[in-house]
């Protein structure tokens, strides 16, 4: 007898090329988008519907039964997993992949743990509104009237629709960009604000962030890194005091409840990093991305290797929201989209308070030292700046671009660099309250420091300066100066502690790494200095000269803001290089970029093929990249070739670098791409040791 029964295709959190095929219990039904149990080789998955009553490719006898319901899962939206398949065809992974970035285990268990949360809160007004109609006494009554209140209060959750009436003066400068953007808009391109620092792309951001709430739908306003999100907080609930915030530094109840309210609101802002792209949105009007140029936006490891710029354009796309993108030093990439058409450009020229600018003075290192004039990291020149600038109450931000309190350390017998067992990498020495360790900042890995070489039992010395050092040797120059520090290795609370003591005025000098570059506003700083600026220059990268360029430019606009006079001080042992002279416009970078085919002018898919046996790493890297250039179509396979991380995990890591010209063979350039590493794990049965990055930065 035919099974009469309902069958479905799901999307199961794992690496599968397919959507497994399952049959629904007699006379249950589902929808697109209902979470399910499914099993996948004997093991008990969260899954989504994905298909209903698809074509069957499989005997029924053989496709299994689902494991049951998730009804305390709310449903994913259509558009999520449409979404979810624009990303995975893009960045050549698999649906379930996309799903499990956007949909971790963690994120699961928030959500049912809401889902209990609500039914609590469901009980408890069933509870009081039997308890009101028996209130015998207005007092009682009223008692349980308020108890009742405050219940439906927190069933609605936030109000992130409220708009205060708090005005938007805008310059004749911003005016004209707005006008501008605008303009691209309506012609439904994505916009590019290319903006100095301190020009007022803010006030612009929510200008038009108000006027989309005002028309009914919602906004998703992207910042590159938790701690920039953390000071434009306050300044975005000025205009609207519901924002919601949304990234991996908040508490979990408080991404349960943002998560609920962009379900089930309307019409919100949500301020968050890369990760908010995948909340369940569903009506957007507007998406910003602030400092679109910066490489935190980009995912390395797991898949989906995203770069949350891009995947925000599709994810505008895909709900017919608009995009607009800022920064004050745009990417190659962004600049290249507005000369050929592709996005749309609008300008703000000049800070919004005015002002002269801020002069450059270059500090030479290394004729410094042979006269002298260095003390410890900090020139004599540099130091004599510091004591004006702190004599006139102004504040100093210091950039070193390495954490830690020295990046190497160095055996005085041997020679060698001391190095993480499982990724190679040189190990860095850190100073945290009293314990010394050795720490690998690629993998965590970390060992008490002993200052004995592992290799040869010789002395191991520090090498270099990282911003720990630098804080030590600022503290021991100004002993009197009030002295914070922002990296990597400052706990989430205390850096955003020292964010807000420096805003204050209750620091003075800031030492930190590129972290401090990134779009904060601090009103009182009139000095900013790189130290050692070598050590932006030296990644080993085609990208290193914009990389450069960018930070430096960045930093740069921490100072001098407000209409203040500040300066600007490059300490360095490369005084005339270009990019530090200024030579390096981006007319000269862009030329060079087409002349060797990079990027934008190509598109970058990186394979990396790791394993534990170099021999058969580097015979099967060498045959796949003779598979990966035999697709033609234009396509220019490099390597294998040993990267910088060439150990990870214990793993030796190849790489083979394809560049494939931007033409009508360029979608299926990339799938063939993809096709060729499936059939070569079949046919060497080397599953798990290739990873496939799309656009890498």
């Amino acid at each position: 007898m035919k099974d009469n029964r309902r069958y479905i295709r799901a999307i199961v959190p794992l690496r599968l090329e397919w959507e497994p095929l399952y049959r629904l219990p007699d006379g249950a039904t589902a929808e697109i988008g209902t979470r399910i149990r499914v099993k996948v080789s004997g093991k008990d998955y969260d899954a989504v519907v994905s298909e209903l009553d698809p074509e069957l490719d499989a005997p029924e006898s053989k496709i299994r039964e689902i494991e049951g319901f998730s009804p305390s899962l709310p449903a994913i939206f259509p558009s999520e997993i449409r979404l979810w398949r624009e990303v995975a065809r893009y960045y050549l992974c698999s649906v379930g992949e996309v799903f499990k970035a956007a949909y971790p285990s963690e994120k699961v268990r928030e959500e049912e743990a809401l889902a209990r949360k609500k039914e609590r809160l469901r009980t408890r007004l069933s509870a009081l509104r039997d308890k009101l109609e028996k209130a015998r006494t207005e007092a009682t009554r009223e008692r349980y009237s308020g108890q009742i209140r405050q219940t439906e209060e927190a069933l609605r959750g936030l109000d992130a629709g409220a708009v205060t009436d708090r005005p938007i003066d805008l310059s004749p400068a911003q005016e004209l960009a707005l006008a501008d953007i605008r303009k691209g808009f309506r012609e439904g391109k994505t916009v590019l604000l290319d903006g100095v620092t301190g020009s007022g792309k803010t006030e612009l951001y929510m200008k038009l962030a108000r006027e989309t709430v005002a028309s009914g739908k919602s906004v998703l306003y992207l910042v590159p890194e938790i701690a920039l999100s953390r000071q434009l907080e306050e300044r975005v609930a000025g205009f609207f005091p519901g924002v919601l915030v949304f990234h991996s530094g908040e508490t979990a109840s408080r991404r349960r409840d943002t998560a609920a309210a962009i379900r089930e609101q309307e019409k919100y802002i949500v301020l968050g990093t890369r990760s908010s792209i995948f909340l369940p949105h569903r009506n957007l009007g507007l998406v910003i991305v602030d400092e679109e140029h910066d490489t935190s936006y980009k995912q390395d490891s797991p898949a989906p290797r995203y770069n949350g710029r891009d995947t925000a354009i599709m994810l505008a796309g895909a709900l017919g929201a608009r995009v607009l993108l800022g920064s004050a030093t745009p990417s190659l990439e962004s600049i290249y989209n507005v000369r050929t058409g592709r996005y749309a450009g609008a300008v703000l020229p000049q800070r919004y308070w005015g002002g002269g600018g801020t002069p450059t003075m270059i500090i030479d290192t290394i004729a410094e030292r042979r006269k002298g004039g260095m003390d410890g990291h900090i020139s004599r020149k540099l130091y004599l700046e510091m004591e004006k600038t702190l004599a006139g109450g102004g504040q100093i931000v210091l950039l070193r671009a390495r954490r830690s309190w020295a990046p190497a350390v160095q055996c005085t017998s041997c020679g060698k660099p001391a190095r993480c067992p499982s990724c190679g990498v040189p190990l860095s020495l850190h100073k945290d309250r009293g314990e010394e360790t050795l720490r690998c900042h690629h993998c965590g890995y970390h060992e008490s420091w002993s200052g004995i070489c592992n290799l040869c039992g010789g002395e191991l010395i520090p090498i270099g300066a990282g911003s720990q050092r630098i804080e030590d040797e600022v503290r021991a120059l100004f002993p009197s100066a009030r002295v914070g520090r922002l990296d990597a290795d400052v706990p989430t609370k205390e850096g955003e502690q020292t964010v807000k003591a420096f805003a204050s005025g209750d620091l003075d000098i800031l030492v930190g790494t590129q972290m401090v570059s990134k779009g904060f506003d601090f009103a009182g700083v009139s000095l900013v200095a790189v130290l050692q600026a070598d050590s932006v220059l030296a990644i080993p990268d085609f990208r290193s000269d914009e990389k450069g360029l960018q930070l430096l430019e960045q930093f740069k606009g921490r100072t001098g803001r407000r209409g203040k006079p500040g300066l600007f001080i490059i300490q360095t042992a490369q005084a005339d290089h270009p990019v530090i002279t200024g030579g390096r416009a981006v007319e000269n970078l862009l030329a060079e970029r087409r002349l060797f085919g990079y990027p934008p002018f190509t598109r970058e898919v990186d394979i990396a093929v790791h394993d534990t046996d170099p021999g058969r790493l580097q015979k099967l890297a060498a045959a796949l990249s003779e598979d990966i250039a035999a697709i033609g179509q234009g396509l220019k396979a490099v390597g294998p070739y040993q990267p910088s991380e060439w150990l990870v995990h214990g793993e030796t890591v190849l790489l083979v670098r394809a560049m494939l010209p931007k033409d009508r063979n360029l979608v299926s350039s990339k799938d063939s791409i993809a096709a060729r590493v499936r059939s070569f794990e079949k046919q060497f049965r080397y599953w798990g040791h290739i990873t496939l990055n799309v656009d890498p930065l």
